[in-house]
């Protein structure tokens, strides 16, 4: 019986399985599909998410197989109205201020890779068919290609399994939210003429919209935009030559092939109970919105980082079983968030009418061009679509207040005299960080416990990103901030992990 049972192998969940196998959790993952996507509709790895790929030792090789934007344009009826850098938008933000693309059947081409890697193989064309929560472990019905049926045991059972996901079907969980209008296409096409070529464009017009994104291949780019008319009621027999021309002609570039093309309507929706007993949700089983903003694979990915090390925390006996609670109270709070977020941004860009035109391809473009030559509001664009921004303030494993810093925060990141302070969560522990001196009494219950201390100098960089002189930060497992003590006490340290029945090595 292996600990967790995987239902799909999108990036989500080979995300959990890689961050489970790493911790020494047997998995076992499987999918109905005979292999990864040829195709793909997410485009961008967000900083926050490259952040996370360092604990697998796979930053770099993401960032090396994508391609880094340069810069966005924003074109009105066929003429430039506004150019926004993006090279280096949050250098003091993330150790990848960029904006990444990397196509999203790539990324779960390298994804496979690395879970092979780890000795675990996706069993692809096996079909969950139903499954019972036994209370104290889950007992699923699988089917296999050849038509055979097995049963499978497992402690845990993830669903990974999309938006019609069975996981969620049968354990009775509500998919509250709504369907846009418009259809949506996506299409890979070789294109000319497209200039600045290597640069990503968004195309407006009062009736059509259109967003080109280069991804690193001559020539190669990435077309998505909307649908719209009467051919919107026949999508069955929609191709590319029903996509509307007026803002593809204005950037004045040329379709030479299109190797494929695909369109679907996009949905907003969370689902009730992220947890049900033994049984969790993840992507877009649990959360499905816009895909303004890049944030949909980045938000699966982020699911299953939160909820892997509080499945091995419990698994290995270190935490009660009350830990898993948490990942719903914090990961649903931020899909509902993030749905009001990307929904406002989804209505702004297909409003129809006179005046959401004219605020669409008037106003959007001046303000656009003057917001972000204001370094305070570039800083804060990019940490909202990089997620850097994303805290866990109301969830029961944050506690206390330090500087301006709270627990629940991303650590925030300073570079001082040629380093940072990110290069230890490169590691899945929890560990504590001092800026200035640490106590040896700190240093003693550190050590007694197994905990790794990082103690930096005080530097006037730590101040200015709001961490206070000597306090103590405990950083959970995935990085966040479990606790800020100001004393930096390690009794303030013994009653955390006391009160909350979690155990650490002696």
């Amino acid at each position: 019986m292996k600990d967790v049972l995987i239902v799909g192998a999108g990036p989500t969940g080979l995300v959990l399985a890689l961050w489970l196998t790493k911790q020494g959790v047997p998995v076992r993952i499987i999918d109905k599909s005979a292999g990864p996507g040829e195709t793909s509709r997410a485009m961008a790895v967000q900083a926050r998410t490259l952040e996370f790929y360092r604990q697998l030792d796979m930053a770099d090789a993401v960032v090396a197989a994508g391609y880094k934007t340069p810069a966005m344009n924003m074109w009105v009826r066929g003429k430039r109205r506004a150019q926004v850098q993006l090279v280096d938008a949050g250098a003091d933000i993330s150790p990848y201020p960029f904006v990444l693309v990397f196509p999203q059947d790539r990324h779960e081409r390298l994804l496979v890779e690395r879970l092979r890697a780890l000795g675990v193989e996706v069993e692809r064309q096996t079909e969950l068919l139903s499954f019972e929560d036994k209370g104290d472990h889950v007992v699923a019905l699988l089917k296999h290609q050849d038509g055979r049926e097995e049963i499978c045991e497992a402690l845990y059972l993830a669903g990974c399994d999309g938006a019609r996901s069975l996981a969620r079907h049968q354990i009775g969980s509500g998919f509250e939210g709504g369907t846009y209008k418009q259809i949506f296409y996506v299409a890979d096409v070789e294109a000319s003429g497209v200039d600045p070529a290597g640069q990503a464009h968004v195309a407006l017009d009062t009736s059509d919209f259109a967003l080109v994104m280069y991804y690193g291949q001559a020539n190669q780019y990435r077309l998505i935009g909307t649908i719209r008319d009467e051919r919107a009621a026949h999508p069955e027999t929609l191709t590319f030559e029903d996509v509307g021309q007026k803002a593809i002609n204005g950037l004045g570039i040329k379709i030479d092939k299109v190797n494929w093309f695909s369109h679907y309507r996009v949905h907003h929706r969370v689902t009730d109970h992220f947890r049900r007993g033994r049984v969790f949700l993840l992507g877009d089983a649990a959360h499905v919105h816009s895909p303004a903003g890049g944030q949909g694979m980045n938000t699966g990915i982020l699911d299953a980082i939160n909820l892997a090390w509080k499945l091995t925390a419990v698994v290995k006996g270190q935490a009660p079983d009350s830990l898993l609670d948490s990942y719903e109270v914090e990961r649903q709070a931020f899909a509902h968030k993030l749905v009001e977020t990307t929904d406002r941004l989804f209505t702004f860009a297909t409003a129809e009418g006179s005046f959401a035109n004219f605020v669409r391809t008037r106003v959007a473009p001046i303000f656009m061009r003057v917001a972000y030559d204001i370094e305070r509001v570039r800083e804060y664009m990019f940490r909202v679509v990089s997620q850097t921004m994303l805290e866990y303030h109301d969830s029961p494993l944050s506690e206390g207040k330090a500087g301006t810093v709270i627990g629940g925060d991303r650590l925030p990141f300073v570079r001082f005299n040629g380093q940072d302070n990110y290069a230890s969560l490169s590691a899945i522990t929890w560990q504590v960080h001092v800026y200035g001196t640490a106590t040896p009494e700190l240093q003693t219950w550190c050590d007694r416990h197994g905990i790794p201390l990082h103690a930096f100098a005080w530097q006037p960089e730590h101040a200015q990103r709001g961490l206070a002189r000597d306090a103590l930060y405990l950083l959970r497992p995935d990085t966040y901030i479990a606790l800020a003590d100001p004393q930096g006490l390690p009794a303030t340290l013994e009653r955390y992990f006391s009160v909350r029945g979690i155990t650490l090595a002696a």
